[in-house]
């Protein structure tokens, strides 16, 4: 008799979990601004693969670093973010981008994202990256000068959103001067209403409207006119200068040009639904990643130090800074990757298999959902040493013993990475650079001098971070 070397699967119904309670299932014992941490205390329960319920909607967690890469690089055929998320979008009057998108659609505008943020095109706006830069040094030394406190998640995002609609939409936005960023204000708004609306265990608000619901309308309304614009602008521009159609100068002008071509498979709604998701991919993620990065170098004092001297010693003077400096900034890199593994700013992906699948030993149906949880293994003793210290040391060729760097997925994992990591590191390399030569960090920290608690609205970042300075 041969020995049966097949292992048999397990249903999701049969999986381990949390109690769920009746009708609500797990809802209720988790919070919504601290979900991520909720899931992840159960993984540590449970293991890397168990069952939590939405309502009565089953939900495979898995937290294996090595399934949740399998799970991933199955996109877009196996697997895709969930469709109610998508249904939610719509039915707010949301327009589909890159990040929503599906199949064929999705196909046709990743190609052009893809372009605009290749590392060709975003070395090419070089200069007006430096310029933003720049602007927010000044502001940092009247903050310095008058002594006064920076909210930093504030001022990241107006460097963030300053540096994005430039390089996407061609279009010259100071925010960093206190410029009013309309967008910013009402995607605040919007956002976390998708992600909550996403999980919420019946849909009220199709029935009615309480005071936030209204406020979200007025949001989404603002939101589109001010979208509608930055298109109307760009338009305005090709009708003036027909020869930039040969040569768009911009994400936007590439968009708008192959949507009045026709055949490219991108459309007006598909134009405006990409500038919501270019602000979004590079706005809240970048400028909390920085955030969460500056802080944990304040935190340790020795890996500042060291990012400080290589600072000075590569890229010394903001007025000068080249893209090969920037990308000579090895050990800043890797202060960005080990901020990136303790503090992940999509700590989770929900996604919904458009299969009968297997991940692991356990069967999902086609219309399954999962849960990956993208930090469990990243800061797991046993695939990290000393998992809970910041090591950017960990991320250098010479460390030992060298990371596995597939641990840590912070831009997600196969065709469906994120287009923007280029940008995205080249933007925290500048802002850091520009702060550790020009100025004295006096302190990065909470008003109360406690840690930064994490808030998961659409994008995780920290609470309450204040910086004061002084010049060096």
């Amino acid at each position: 008799m041969h020995q049966a070397v097949a292992t048999e699967l397990r249903h999701m119904h049969a999986l381990p979990g949390p109690q769920p309670w009746p009708l609500a299932g797990n809802l209720p014992q988790m919070r919504p601004l601290r979900i991520h941490q909720d899931v992840e205390a159960w993984c540590k329960q449970y293991g890397p693969l168990f069952k939590i319920s939405f309502g009565r909607t089953p939900v495979l967690v898995v937290s294996s670093h090595e399934l949740v890469s399998a799970v991933l690089r199955d996109r877009p055929d196996g697997f895709r973010r969930p469709s109610i998320t998508a249904q939610v979008s719509d039915e707010m009057g949301g327009r589909p981008g890159v990040f929503l998108a599906e199949g064929a659609a999705w196909r046709d505008q990743r190609r052009m994202v893809m372009a605009a943020l290749a590392p060709h095109a975003v070395k090419a706006y070089f200069p007006p990256l430096v310029a933003v830069v720049r602007r927010l040094q000044r502001r940092w030394q009247q903050a310095a000068r008058d002594g006064s406190v920076i909210d930093l998640a504030e001022d990241l995002k107006r460097y963030s959103v300053d540096i994005i609609a430039g390089l996407a939409f061609g279009t010259a936005v100071n925010t960093i001067d206190g410029g009013e960023d309309v967008i910013q204000r009402h995607m605040d708004i919007v956002l976390p209403a998708v992600a909550r609306r996403s999980i919420a265990l019946f849909p009220y608000w199709r029935y009615i409207k309480l005071p936030q619901d209204r406020k979200l309308d007025a949001s989404l309304a603002a939101l589109n006119t001010a979208i509608d614009d930055l298109v109307a602008t760009a338009r305005a521009r090709l009708t003036a200068e027909p020869e930039r159609r040969a040569h768009p100068a911009n994400l936007l002008e590439a968009m708008i040009c192959a949507a009045d071509e026709g055949g490219s498979g991108v459309d007006d709604v598909a134009v405006a639904g990409n500038v919501t998701t270019m602000l979004l991919a590079g706005e809240d993620t970048t400028s909390h990643t920085l955030a969460w990065m500056l802080y944990l170098l304040q935190q340790n004092p020795a890996a500042m130090q060291k990012a400080r001297e290589e600072v000075l010693r590569v890229a010394p003077d903001p007025a000068a800074f080249s893209i090969e400096q920037m990308d000579a900034l090895d050990y800043v890199d890797a202060c960005a990757q080990e901020a990136m593994r303790l503090k992940p700013v999509a700590p989770f992906i929900p996604l919904e298999a458009l299969r009968d699948s297997v991940v692991g030993d356990v069967q999902v149906p086609k219309g399954g959902l999962l849960w990956c949880v993208m930090r469990n293994d990243s800061i797991s003793e046993s695939h990290v040493p000393h998992a809970g210290d910041f090591d950017p040391e960990r991320w250098l060729q010479r460390a030992e013993p060298a990371i596995n760097k597939h641990v840590s997925m912070p831009f997600g994992a196969g065709v469906r990475t994120c287009p923007g990591r280029y940008l995205a590191l080249l933007e925290i390399k500048l802002a850091s650079a520009m702060l550790l030569s020009s100025f004295d960090i006096k302190s990065i920290d909470t008003a109360a001098g406690a840690a930064p608690e994490e808030l998961m609205g659409f994008t995780m970042s920290p609470i309450g971070l204040q910086m004061q300075l002084q010049h060096s």
